[in-house]
């Protein structure tokens, strides 16, 4: 990663569809040497997809950021079981409060309910914390 990769990565980050030309322009570097430089972080699992930021206030959704407390030999077990939970959008090793941080998206209060019971019955979980999202700023 050079600093042209993160500028790159900046502006992705600010608008996931921003245009590669765009970028091109702003940096000075052509739209072929952008596109391979995208397929290269893809590639290199730098670049792990994109998302749309949703107001789940107007879309009808629930969403938390929840926090889960792992005993340790069971961290990879809990990660691969939250991996196949369609409603599980993002999962993040943290070195904060919790020992793994998930974001859960849910068409209703139950689901995102019975989602944080389900969780809480993993093998290895000793403390779910969800904090249930009210309103996104930004």
């Amino acid at each position: 990663m050079d600093e042209r990769d993160y500028v790159i990565l900046s502006k992705l980050m600010e608008n996931a569809r921003i245009s590669k030309t765009d970028i091109a322009r702003s940096i000075g570097i052509s739209e072929t040497a952008i596109r391979k430089r995208i397929f290269n972080l893809e590639k290199s699992k730098v670049i792990l997809g994109y998302r749309a930021i949703v107001d789940y206030k107007k879309a009808n959704l629930f969403a938390s950021f929840t926090g889960i407390d792992v005993k340790a030999e069971n961290i990879w077990k809990v990660i691969d079981t939250l991996k196949e939970i369609k409603e599980v959008k993002s999962i993040m090793l943290t070195s904060g409060d919790h020992t793994i941080m998930v974001e859960i998206i849910a068409k209703s209060l139950d689901e995102l309910l019975n989602l944080h019971d389900r969780i809480s019955n993993l093998d290895g979980v000793e403390r779910v914390c969800p904090s249930v999202v009210l309103e996104v700023i930004k």
